[in-house]
């Protein structure tokens, strides 16, 4: 028997002590803590400090920053130099750069970066701060037109929520421009996280401290602004500084109504009902909230129906929309008129509250309408109408002189709370005698009962067919210019010397007009147009021939490639379009033209024809 139990411990030994030692390690790796980051405050002290690196921002100078060792502060071996460049300087437009770690730093021991500064001129540093870290930087602060004289002087920076700054990279960084087109010279020494007792009473605040409440709907999200943050500084003065919002701690009343997340993103979920949105930084309640009023699932304006040939947009997810200068000018000091718009489900809403009247300017190009009929616009009051409203819409033209012309419609309560498409011929707006040159459209809330409006699908267009010129410019290029050969393009510059015009003994009148400020080419009574480029062109390592074509009475077109010999080839293009068509033919299509030596393009067919973006392109 004892024989059988010490081969039976001999057999089953090896397991024994794996599983003793397998519990011990699991004891151990219990017991196991995240190793700390390194707590170390200093980042510059007569040097760098042990894993700092410097890098300079993107079109800053890269030599404007340096290590004195003869302007320093309080007889230190060095200071940190900074050079602003002059305006114009070909080496960069500014001095920027951070200064950061390759591993974290456990700052949360700290509650202000400090350092001393001077310069060899009164002047302001446009940002200086840290939690750049040239990544996500989610923990930055920093402060703005921060003033600098001649003499040393110390500078404080608090950190609003040392807890949060466990594992920091980034230790400072600042960016700086010329001073009235000129550069100048200032200095930073003892550069370093420090614990003050003299720092007192921080002020956190959302939405710039204010309570606000918004109506809105289930879809929609919108970001908490206004973060603001000040401090009591040793000096007596508060002192304002711009805090990253992952300092703050959102939180929602009622998160099935509207749900915030960690950078202030505020999503509403259900409705109808209430959500209050509010923030904490540390133990520290912000001023300020977001009442969110949810009235539950939104009810979208009509999508139209107009074939984009027939509308120039001026604001609609369903077309392209030219160049705008603003939705909401904010002409001081009479207008009460602000903007809160959303976005519910990818389809963007104006909303314009506390109204009076309010301006949409469209002037950089302005609007040539004088082919179109109709102002087109969905309005939706949100509140309830206790009695009939009346808003005035005013279209400017810019012209030689100011042209206004007006129109009225009067709103009943019954037509509050649901879309209301308007289409407003011109003529209807009275004193409106030119409109080759619209540049402004205007809201009036005629008699004040109209507190705020929805507004959606704004734009013009003509009920005829297809006018017989293009109401909006070629689709802009999305190809890069080292990509490109062109040939016709406001996108990309031309082939030298290229002759939109030379004399084959056509018929066709060429010209180049102007669409919504850009340049078009247009043949007239086309019967067939040459196009002598420059220089001879190879264009075998492309891929395509891209154009951009518009033609509302042609019935046959083509184009041509040629190479000496003369040896061409033609490919048909479909006519009419429908609006502007986009077209990249293989080039393959043109064989055997010698791809290598392309010295000419011919367009032949009839009727007239609008061309732009002609260009040869990689694959």
């Amino acid at each position: 028997m004892e024989t059988n139990m010490i081969d039976i411990i001999k057999k089953y030994l090896p397991i024994i002590l794996v599983a003793v030692l397998f519990a011990a390690c699991e004891r151990d790796l219990e017991d196991l803590k995240p190793v700390p980051f390194p707590s170390n405050p200093e980042v510059f002290i007569d040097g760098f400090t042990a894993g700092l690196n410097y890098a300079a921002f993107g079109g800053s100078v890269p030599t404007a920053f340096d290590v004195d060792n003869k302007v320093t502060w309080n007889n230190s071996k060095a200071s940190m130099r900074f050079d602003v460049p002059n305006a114009g300087d070909p080496q960069g437009a500014y001095a920027g750069g951070v200064f950061f770690t390759g591993s974290g730093r456990d700052l949360s021991g700290y509650n202000a970066l400090t350092f001393w500064a001077k310069a060899n001129q009164s002047a302001v540093l446009d940002l200086v701060g840290f939690g750049n870290d040239l990544g996500p930087s989610t923990y930055q602060v920093t402060i703005s037109g921060l003033s600098v004289s001649t003499a040393w002087k110390k500078y404080i920076i608090p950190l609003p929520d040392p807890s949060k700054l466990t594992a920091e990279r980034g230790m400072f960084f600042y960016s700086v421009g010329p001073a009235d087109g000129k550069g100048f010279s200032f200095w930073i020494d003892e550069l370093k996280f420090e614990n003050l007792g003299t720092i007192a009473h921080p002020q956190f605040g959302i939405l710039e401290g204010q309570d606000q409440t918004e109506t809105s709907f289930v879809g929609v999200s919108k970001m908490i602004g206004g973060l603001t943050s000040i401090y009591n500084m040793p000096t007596g003065v508060n002192q304002a500084v711009n805090i990253a919002p992952a300092y703050f701690e959102f939180n929602s009343s009622a998160p099935s109504v509207a749900t915030v997340d960690a950078s202030g993103k505020v999503s509403v979920t259900g409705g109808p009902g209430n959500a209050v949105i509010t923030a904490k930084v540390g133990d520290k309640t912000a001023k300020g909230s977001l009442t969110i009023q949810s009235v539950g699932v939104f009810q979208p304006a009509p999508v139209p129906t107009r074939t984009p040939d027939r509308v120039i947009s001026i604001f609609s997810n369903a077309y392209t929309n030219v160049p705008v200068n603003y939705y909401n000018g904010y002409w001081a000091p009479y207008q009460t008129t602000l903007s809160a718009d959303f976005a519910v489900n990818g389809d963007h809403v104006l909303h314009y509250t506390n109204f009076n009247f309010v301006g949409i300017e469209f002037s950089s190009p302005t609007i040539n309408a004088s082919a179109l009929t109709h102002l087109h616009v969905d309005i939706f009051i949100p509140g309830t109408l206790t009695a009939n409203a009346q808003i005035r819409f005013e279209l400017v033209d810019f012209g030689s002189t100011n042209v206004t012309g007006t129109f009225t419609r009067t709103i009943t309560p019954a037509q509050s709370q649901q879309w209301i498409s308007l289409d407003i011929p011109f003529s209807s707006f009275s004193g409106l005698t030119r409109r080759s040159s619209l540049a402004q459209l205007i809201f009036v809330d005629v008699i004040g009962n109209i507190p705020g409006f929805y507004a959606d699908n704004i734009y013009f267009y003509t009920e005829a067919a297809q006018p017989s010129v293009p109401l909006t410019a070629a689709p802009a290029p999305a190809h890069s210019a080292a990509n490109v050969i062109s040939v016709f393009s406001d996108a990309y510059a031309a082939i030298p010397g290229t002759d939109l015009t030379p004399n084959w003994g056509q018929a066709t009148a060429t010209s180049v007009m102007q669409i919504q400020g850009n340049n078009t080419l247009r043949m007239a009574g086309l019967n067939y147009q040459g196009i002598q480029l420059g220089t001879s062109q190879n264009v075998s390592s492309m891929g395509f021939l891209h154009i951009d074509y518009w033609t509302a009475n042609s019935t046959q077109l083509k184009v041509f490639l040629i190479s000496p010999g003369p040896v061409e080839t033609a490919y048909t293009l479909t006519v009419p379009t429908n609006g502007w068509r986009s077209i990249d033919i293989p080039l393959s299509s043109f064989a055997p033209v010698n791809l290598g030596d392309v010295i000419q393009l011919k367009f032949e067919g009839n009727g007239d024809i609008y061309l732009d973006n002609i260009y040869f392109r990689r694959n």
